[in-house]
């Protein structure tokens, strides 16, 4: 029986590392997104900057074990036995809910996953001992360590509220003082907010941090044989006033002399201590559980009991985390960091949400958000009323923007400024770190994602305008995070139980599936990423001239014509071949195509607006007249293979061989128009654009003559209602589609003869 459980132990050691690394690709976004979106220093520097702060994180993170062990159930009811099915149940669950929500790029919280799967594995095994005693199910308390899980439960929750609030209240009294042009202040002035940031900083991850871990009770010499637990309590005060002096100082030296911005050292300070902060706070989540097995089964063995006899008193005893240990989950997470593609695929939610420019928005709102935008600007008009007009004018001086630097792509711009990166750091980490010395794991995704959303409504950036859309955007997130509790408690419930009742064969059973799932979920978003690459998406116009607008939209409409080439082979393999799972992949293609157009259908007035005064008619009138034809073309393609599914989902008859035939030659002619127009627009050689219009009238004559003989052989036996149609539906919609690319090109040739050719003389 013995092998039984150390076979155990080692499945436990192998999910550790498996749940060290879809962790890390959940949660590395929230350490990473305020230097991201505010651009101040390269992806590599920030990468490394995280990774010191991982590694110190993960070294300092033992303190917080001790939920693992005892924080949600009381072990010394349980035996080992049922100690390793929880155990094991939970680390299942986890790995399964973390890797699917990564598989499509969704963030979620891996401290609320952690926690309510090790309360509904523990539920129920207490529920199973209990109907097994014949006990009363109010006996259950005595299972499960009621006030600590409600406190931590709690705790994780409220912090939604808390990390919104002062977030939003700290950024408020930033932009107050600072102002968005905060570049122009005194040097004292940004000297003073960095000394305060960096001493913030300091004194909850240093001090608060250190206190947390087994060095606390060390004694030094350079301390007069105190330990500094002891020291920091006694000198509190003369710490935090000569790390303000002493920091603020340095922060001046450095604006002033080293000519270094004081505000990018903050945001790398920042990312660091988050990063810090996170691997102190969350290390736990993916080892925790681990650890407390393999020294349930050192408790065991030692024990010379029966593991059917044998109560796990020993896990309510401290126990440090063996540091070799720390430091190994702490490079499993460093790599993990730079190498998972995963991890990279969720940062674009919460930026987007926070974003201070205007931009084309992801969420469709819903009652909920538009009630709370209602209230909101209830409370807005209310709070303006009682305040004097000299308050309200001070406070819309210091909101006052600066001019957008046009010069710089959209997509290259920060997201958002220096000081609301900084705050979003700043007030996350010190959070964080709080609850970690408390021993209370707060939910890093909550924290983070929660702060940045409060600074984002104190900087105004959820105008009238967006904010419906980016607080519905909020609200989905949520929705989310509650759904991941509910799902962890019923599925690490569920694991338990198929363990507890089937044994060996239920846990070999798991394991396998565990392993199916994430090699299955490895190629598919593999293949998904490749898809993605291979679908490049269209890109904002941003030129400011009618030349630069031509040249720009040439590539936009290579990129369409390739996706637009693909469907059609599609559409046609797919109706050749009743091949129905084909038409819908298709049909989902398509649908993110319809989306892509309409993002820059919603970027016309951000178009218009960044055009030269000069040149803004006529680059307006082109550009709208292509998003015309664009969008006829992608609505057509839509309808036709929404059609083609139908007709094969509701089994009707399939063409006739001659009808395939006919579609063979016409996919021939159809490839060669595509091929045309993707190599005249990839070469921007549009003095090409004559052939295509003579390759279009030879497609047009062939669909005119398929459509004669179709209309001829209607009286057929072989032809129905229903695939006569579809047919007709094909021919006759193919046509406008080579009409409305045949518009394109008129443009194109039109406008390059009168623009850039009279540019090229001009010039000369």
């Amino acid at each position: 029986m013995q092998d039984y459980y150390l076979i155990l132990v080692i499945i436990l050691g192998i999910l550790a590392i498996i749940d060290l690394m879809v962790g890390v690709s959940n949660d590395a976004v929230n350490f990473l997104n305020s230097a991201i979106g505010s651009k101040v220093v390269s992806f590599k520097t920030l990468m490394i900057i995280a990774s010191l702060g991982v590694a110190f994180g993960a070294m300092s993170s033992s303190g917080m074990m001790e939920v693992a062990r005892k924080g949600i159930f009381n072990p010394e009811m349980f035996l080992f036995s049922e100690i390793m099915i929880i155990f094991i149940a939970v680390m299942i669950t986890d790995i399964l809910l973390l890797d699917l929500f990564n598989s499509y790029g969704l963030p979620t919280s891996t401290t609320v996953s952690i926690v309510f799967e090790l309360l509904g594995a523990a539920v129920v095994i207490s529920i199973i001992k209990i109907s097994a005693n014949s006990d009363a199910l109010l006996d259950l308390s005595t299972y499960i360590n009621t006030s600590k899980a409600t406190q931590i439960i709690f705790g994780i929750f409220l912090s939604v509220l808390v990390a919104f609030s002062i977030g939003a209240l700290v950024q408020f009294l930033s932009r107050l003082v600072l102002s968005f042009k905060f570049e122009e202040k005194k040097k004292w002035l940004g000297s003073i907010f960095g000394g305060i940031a960096l001493t913030s900083i300091f004194y909850f991850i240093v001090i608060k941090g250190l206190k947390g871990t087994p060095y606390s009770s060390t004694s030094f010499d350079i301390l007069n044989g105190s330990t500094l637990s002891n020291y920091i309590d006694n000198n509190l005060i003369s710490i935090v006033i000569g790390s303000l002096l002493l920091l603020t100082l340095l922060s001046y030296l450095i604006n002033s002399i080293l000519k270094v911005n004081i505000y990018t050292i903050v945001i790398c300070v920042g990312t660091f201590a988050l990063a810090l902060a996170f691997a102190g706070n969350d290390l736990v989540n993916f080892i925790g559980v681990p650890i407390a097995g393999y020294q349930s089964y050192l408790a065991w063995v030692g024990s010379g009991v029966e593991a059917d006899a044998y109560f796990m008193g020993a896990l309510s005893e401290k126990v440090a985390a063996p540091t070799l240990i720390l430091l190994g989950a702490g490079v499993i997470m460093i790599i993990t960091l730079w190498t998972s593609s995963k991890a990279k695929s969720v940062i674009k939610t919460s930026i987007d949400l926070s974003r201070q420019e205007e931009t084309i928005e992801r969420f469709e709102p819903n009652f909920i958000s538009r009630g709370l935008v209602r209230l909101g600007s209830y409370f807005q008009e209310s709070f303006l009323k009682i305040l004097p007009n000299n308050s309200i004018n001070f406070i819309e001086r210091q909101y006052i923007k600066p001019k957008v630097n046009t010069l710089i792509l959209r997509k290259d711009r920060p997201a958002f400024d220096k000081i609301r990166a900084s705050i979003n750091l700043v007030v996350a980490a010190i959070l964080i770190s709080i609850a970690t010395s408390y021993k209370l794991p707060l939910s890093t995704t909550y924290v983070t994602f929660m702060v940045a959303m409060g600074t984002s409504l104190a900087d105004k950036a959820w105008g009238s305008d967006s904010a419906v859309y980016r607080v519905a955007g909020v609200v989905n997130v949520i929705g989310g995070w509650l759904m991941t509790a509910l799902i962890a408690f019923l599925a690490s419930g569920l694991i338990a139980s198929i363990i507890y009742y089937f044994g060996q064969y239920g846990l070999y059973l798991l394991v396998l599936i565990v392993a199916i799932v994430l090699t299955k979920n490895y190629f598919t978003h593999k293949e998904r990423r490749i898809k993605e690459i291979e679908e490049e998406e269209l890109e904002l116009i941003e030129s400011k001239s009618i030349k630069g607008v031509i040249f720009e939209s040439s590539k936009n409409i290579t990129k369409f014509s390739k996706r637009i080439n693909n469907l059609f082979k599609n559409l046609l393999t797919g109706i050749s071949s009743k091949n129905i799972s084909l038409l819908k992949d298709s049909e989902s293609i398509v649908n993110k195509l319809d989306k892509d157009v309409d993002l820059i259908a919603n970027n016309v007035f951000y178009f218009i607006k960044n055009l030269d005064e000069v040149t803004s008619q006529s680059a307006s009138n082109f550009h709208m007249s292509v998003l015309e034809s664009l969008e006829n073309i992608t609505r057509l393609t839509q309808s036709l293979l929404k059609s083609s599914s139908k007709h094969f989902k509701n089994e009707h008859r399939g063409l006739t061989f001659q009808q395939l035939k006919e579609l063979k030659e016409l996919e021939g002619d159809l490839e060669l128009f595509f091929n045309k127009v993707i190599e005249t627009f990839e070469s921007k050689n549009y003095e090409q654009i004559q052939s295509i219009f003579n390759i279009k009238e030879s497609v047009s004559f062939s669909l005119e003559s398929k459509i004669k003989a179709q209309i001829s052989r209607t009286k057929d036996k072989d032809s129905s209602p229903r695939n006569t149609r579809l047919y007709f539906e094909i021919l006759k919609k193919t046509k406008k589609i080579t009409d409305s690319y045949i518009e394109i090109l008129e443009l194109y040739s039109e406008n390059y003869d009168n623009k850039i050719n009279a540019w090229i003389f001009d010039s000369a």
